[in-house]
């Protein structure tokens, strides 16, 4: 493994970003980039990514937006206190996708 994988934060997703759909991408601090932020414009991508501290010229984001990131947040955590999820154990991608399935339902049903 090289050292580099770990270099950053970020490990510039250009892939994933250009199969991106929905319109926004919701990301913490660690994600502020200018590259990212440039490619998001080009993929016509809005960036809820909010601005880290040490910017000269802070960019704008959608507050509103944001607050849904923690709510997306806790909803995958609450995922991972099935050990099945949070270990990756399933042998096949099928069996874990049905796993996930079953422990959102589970999780849905206990919220409510």
């Amino acid at each position: 493994m090289r050292a580099s994988c770990f270099a950053t934060p970020v490990a510039r997703p250009a892939v994933l970003i250009e199969r991106l759909s929905g319109g926004k991408l919701l990301a913490d601090r660690a994600f502020d980039a200018n590259w990212l932020r440039e490619a998001l414009a080009e993929a016509a991508t809005e960036a809820v990514i909010p601005p880290k501290s040490n910017r000269r010229f802070p960019a704008e984001f959608d507050r509103d937006t944001y607050k849904w990131r923690h709510l997306i947040e806790n909803f995958f955590g609450k995922l991972k206190e099935y050990r099945g999820i949070a270990m990756r154990c399933c042998k096949t991608d099928t069996s874990f996708t049905a796993f996930i399935a079953i422990a959102i339902a589970a999780t849905v049903i206990r919220l409510r």
